[in-house]
């Protein structure tokens, strides 16, 4: 038996215990609810247990049936005629049809939503050798909660894509988090969840500018951990800290300690967008997983104004327990990306993404140019993407690779 073996881990009974409380206790709790009042059908049970005479239950109950139902019918409709014109936040074409409100019971509303990625690649290398895959990119199922009062929730988000990477329940449970927000212009969560390392390596994959992340984001980043996070948001300031255990995946119960902290400074903040939205940060991540010591810092600049925005990151690392999984390495990436939206629907995109993975190593860098287009037919909930990629490694073969892409949110 090895750590790494999920069928004996102690893991394997908080995930079990997760799975439950955040997906079947709703439905348990109504279902008895349901039975209660079938076996006790005289006015006075059912008045101490909903609060309403038996009529009035009765309308209720069958005004959102007729509710549900008339949902139903009309999404199609519905969705043909939703506008979206954000594409800085994640939407969903089904919000309306998949929300459940409840006037009793400790849930306040239960929102369950699918997204959805996948692209077609075609990889190209110098001596014109083709390779044309299909990639289901993304599968992910999440349950949002909220609890009677509405300053509580819970989040769970299950990922059955397929991959090779990681056991399959290892990958099946991603965000598993409770969280408060009583405490004015904050955040509090306990769980897990994806740490605020970076810009773009915290950055919700529905709202990624390209179909990849940036080289620094999905090798230094782009993991979730198990710990306890605030997140504070100021008109000039924001900051996400925590406190978390080094494992990722469920691997393991504690291998060690890890810190990560991240501030951002909007100097504009106070403008209402007059001369548009700047944003500087940075950010270290510090930490222990058995007898590897790593320690990261990064820094990023982004600039908005109506159509326009472009961002540059950079991040060094001396050791990681990232996306590429822990190393001793020490790694160095930069990227800058511009972006214009040359209607609501449509925007042009380009970067330049630079990444050594290991610094002791001569002639190491890996860059990638990138050009995309992003076509937005109904916001973030449903879009197609198409990039070109130019790979050009010191190391090995240079190599084109064309994608197309395509996000849905239901």
């Amino acid at each position: 038996m090895t750590a790494f073996n999920f069928a004996y881990n102690p893991m394997k009974k908080i995930l079990t215990a997760l799975l439950f409380i955040f997906v079947f206790a709703p439905c348990v709790y109504a279902i008895e609810e349901e039975i209660k009042l079938e076996e006790n059908p005289d006015s006075d049970f059912v008045q101490s247990v909903t609060g309403q005479t038996k009529e009035e239950f009765e309308q209720k109950l069958q005004a959102d049936k007729d509710t549900f139902l008339s949902n139903l019918k009309s999404a199609p409709q519905d969705v043909l005629k939703l506008q979206i014109e954000r594409t800085d936040v994640p939407s969903q074409l089904l919000k309306k049809q998949l929300m459940m409100k409840f006037d009793r019971g400790p849930l306040e509303s239960f929102h369950t939503w699918v997204a959805l990625q996948g692209n077609i690649t075609t990889r190209m290398n110098e001596n014109s050798d083709t390779d044309t895959k299909y990639n289901m990119a993304l599968i992910n199922i999440i349950f949002d909660g909220k609890f009677r009062g509405g300053k509580e929730g819970f989040r769970l988000m299950l990922d059955p894509t397929p991959t090779h990477a990681h056991g399959f329940l290892q990958q099946l449970v991603q965000d598993a988090y409770i969280e408060t927000n009583r405490i004015p212009h904050h955040n509090v969560l306990l769980g897990n969840s994806r740490p605020g390392v970076g810009y773009e390596g915290a950055q919700s994959p529905y709202t990624l500018p390209f179909v990849a992340r940036s080289q620094i984001s999905r090798n230094l980043a782009n993991v979730r951990k198990f710990g306890l996070r605030v997140r504070g948001d100021y008109s000039l300031v924001d900051y996400d800290f925590g406190g978390y255990s080094s494992d990722t995946f469920f691997r393991e119960f504690f291998p060690g300690f890890e810190f990560d902290g991240w501030v951002n400074v909007k100097p504009l903040g106070k403008t209402d967008g007059k001369w548009g939205k700047v944003v500087a940060g940075g950010g270290i991540v510090a930490g222990k997983r058995h007898s590897l010591d790593y320690f990261m810092t990064g820094a990023a600049l982004s600039y908005e104004y109506k159509k326009f925005w472009a961002r540059a990151e950079y991040a060094n690392s001396d050791g990681s327990n990232g996306g590429s999984g822990p190393t001793t390495n020490r790694a160095e990436g930069f990227y800058a990306t511009a972006a214009y939206h040359l209607t609501k629907k449509i925007e042009l995109l380009a970067r330049f993404d630079e990444f050594n993975p290991d610094k002791t190593k001569d002639r190491n860098n890996q860059r990638e140019y990138t050009a995309g287009v992003n076509y937005y037919l109904k916001g973030q909930a449903l879009k197609l993407i198409f990039n070109y990629v130019y790979c050009e490694n010191d190391a090995k073969p240079d190599s084109h690779k064309f994608i197309v892409g395509t996000q849905i949110v239901l």
